[in-house]
């Protein structure tokens, strides 16, 4: 069984990949998600934001194939889709990789890479999923002492690593990751930032969960904020925290507000005392 599917055409840089309209999800008497619009292009990464139960992991199991919408439109790669399992999601080519990843710590890097997609699976074909996860990795710059080395023995960063290398060797358009840095030291945080935009300039769209401004800042071309299940504004990495935060908390008057209101008011206290 090929692991990359050769036969998929990659989307030229810029084309969008995956349009949503209109997409709503119930839970009995529960909206969950209303009219929620969205769009990926390939080569750049999309942050969604938003408190917690306004959406976005609802949101992220309707890409996966988890849960079917209640009403609206999937579009991708221009066609209509119906993203009725996860197996169809991946077939597509959407790759999730969620925040507990996963894994299986007593496996080594090779095992988990190709977990339920061996090559040669009646005849395991160790040497060529080795090489093929070495290649893979040395791709992505990934700090992985071994390949051999069991998961138990990898740092979180590294973990994180093998998990979005598990997805790429789908060979995805796009790739979603579920709080990526999420519970990571600030060494780890940078190598899987890193990471993510190095899949980026490989041509992929990649959505993002986080919570952390400062990470989403460092990698994200757009920042898409959901609030209460519907969106609440799209911006530019530029926005300041106190528009994010107006804009996630529904809240104009806040503490990130009131502090920026003393520090222009306490710029212009300098400024007259120096005229």
């Amino acid at each position: 069984q090929a692991m990359v599917q050769q036969d998929r055409v990659d989307p030229a840089k810029g084309s969008t990949i995956l349009r949503l309209s209109n997409i709503s999800k119930n839970f009995g008497a529960v909206s969950a998600l209303t009219d929620i619009d969205l769009e990926v292009r390939a080569g750049e990464v999309v942050a969604l934001v938003g408190d917690n139960g306004a959406g976005k992991s609802t949101l992220i199991k309707v890409l996966a194939g988890v849960h079917q919408p209640s009403s609206g439109r999937i579009e991708f790669c221009g066609q209509e889709v119906s993203l009725h399992s996860p197996s169809r999601a991946l077939e597509l080519g959407i790759a999730t990789v969620f925040q507990d990843l996963a894994l299986c710590e007593n496996l080594d890097v090779v095992a988990n890479l190709f977990l339920g997609h061996e090559l040669s699976p009646w005849n395991l074909d160790e040497v060529a999923m080795e090489v093929r996860a070495w290649t893979l990795l040395r791709e992505l710059a990934a700090r992985i002492p071994s390949v051999r080395e069991p998961i138990a023995s990898l740092s979180g960063g590294q973990r994180q690593t093998v998990a979005i290398a598990r997805s790429l060797l789908l060979a995805p358009k796009i790739i979603m990751l579920d709080e990526p840095t999420a519970a990571l030291g600030v060494a780890q945080t940078a190598e899987v930032l890193n990471l993510i935009e190095r899949v980026r300039d490989r041509g992929l769209g990649v959505i993002i969960i986080s919570h952390n401004m400062e990470d989403v800042r460092a990698v994200a071309d757009r920042i898409v904020v959901l609030r209460l299940g519907r969106n609440n504004g799209v911006f530019s990495p530029d926005a300041s925290n106190q528009e994010l935060v107006a804009s996630i908390t529904g809240a104009t008057e806040n503490s990130v507000s009131r502090r920026q209101e003393r520090k222009i008011g306490h710029n212009n206290e300098l400024g007259g005392s120096t005229a």
